[in-house]
């Protein structure tokens, strides 16, 4: 026994499943628009606008908000769907993709995923359109946009608009294009962690310049975008909206995130991915799902054996490493539930584990935590 002198042992420092990366850059930015003396939406929020429109290319017009899941919410609010039409959406997705399409007033009609990719199952889409299915709501697990224009082509032949729930894929690619830079309607998260952080934020990019019109004035409370219409100065509400703007402050740290995009976040994130891979090759349990380095990945997803990844987890947690499960299927949640067939989400819910996965994690964690894998 040891003596009541003897120092008690400290656990490891936890790291954890994902966090932002900040600098004195960041910092700065914010200070000067507190010493501006104006926070709300004004000259940093378009400039972000502007910028994310240059980075993406192809001519899109980017509509910043307050959340990823409020860009989502207007992208369906902007297709002006009516009370009763659905979007199709895979069930295994964060809840936030079925909310936002709840909260526009469509119906969120939930879809099987190929559990070896986390993605939107099109057959399975295929089996469960009918007349009131108006759009199609693909979502980039993991940062994988998996074959997007087999996703274009389904809504092409079937008159669905498409949004794509991109929040998990800024800076990935579809066949050397960036996500976002092409296709219907792509929605952007910028919350703490995800590529790049705003502190909180979204983005609604798209070419419809009628569908960016109406998200524009749905962003900020139905009100004209043309401001005085009334004699007095006011502004005229010309139809619903809601207060979902991206505040200067937010847009003031997504200009320097965007910034230090190319030349460090996404680098050390590739390098990190590749070397997970690299070192799970042949690994008995534990397999990362498919990716490349065109896929900018927000969560180092990987499938474990069933029966293995409670231990797995044990293990991970006991090294100091935390990990996360991404995400709890739609078809089994009480607001949601459907009681049809869903055997690759079920499947891959069973199976998925988030490994640590932002620019703090070293490769020396990424050797510690791939040797206990391996050894599982």
């Amino acid at each position: 026994m040891p003596s009541s002198t003897t120092p008690p042992v400290a656990p490891p420092q936890t790291v954890t499943t994902s966090r932002p990366h900040l600098t004195a850059r960041e910092l700065e930015a914010v200070g000067r628009v507190m010493a501006s003396g104006y926070l709300g939406m004004g000259p940093e929020t378009r400039a972000f606008e502007q910028e994310l429109a240059a980075y993406l290319g192809g001519g899109r017009e980017v509509v910043c908000t307050n959340t990823g899941t409020s860009a989502l919410h207007l992208a369906v609010a902007a297709l002006m769907l009516k009370p009763g039409d659905e979007v199709l959406v895979p069930s295994f997705t964060f809840v936030a993709s079925f909310q936002a399409i709840v909260a526009a007033g469509a119906r969120a009609r939930l879809c099987d995923i190929d559990a070896t990719t986390g993605l939107l199952s099109l057959a399975d889409a295929a089996r469960r359109l009918r007349p009131d299915v108006k759009a199609i709501m693909p979502v980039h697990y993991a940062g994988h946009s998996g074959a997007l224009d087999d996703v274009h082509g389904f809504a092409a032949k079937h008159g669905l608009r498409v949004i794509e729930d991109a929040a998990h894929a800024f800076g990935s690619r579809d066949h050397g294009r960036l996500v976002g830079s092409f296709g219907d309607v792509t929605c952007f998260s910028f919350d703490p962690i995800k590529n790049i952080t705003a502190g909180e934020g979204g983005a609604l990019v798209t070419a419809d310049a009628e569908l960016a019109a109406r998200a524009r004035a749905m962003r900020n409370l139905g009100t004209a975008q043309d401001g005085g219409r009334f004699a007095d100065g006011s502004a005229d509400v010309v139809m619903n909206g809601w207060r979902f703007h991206m505040p200067d402050l937010a847009a003031a740290v997504g200009r320097v995130q965007l910034a230090r995009f190319e030349s460090e976040l996404k680098p050390a994130r590739l390098a990190l991915v590749r070397q997970y891979r690299e070192q799970l090759a042949g690994a008995r349990a534990v397999q990362p799902l498919p990716g490349n380095d065109d896929c900018v990945s927000h969560i180092m997803a990987v499938r474990v054996q069933a029966a293995l990844r409670a231990e797995l987890r044990a293990r991970l947690a006991a090294a100091g490493y935390e990990t996360r499960v991404h995400y709890r299927p739609g078809h089994t949640l009480s607001a949601f539930a459907d009681a049809s067939a869903f055997p690759g989400a079920d499947q891959l819910f069973s199976e998925v584990l988030s490994l640590p996965l932002h620019a703090g994690v070293t490769a020396l964690d990424v050797d510690a935590i791939t040797a206990v894998c391996r050894a599982l």
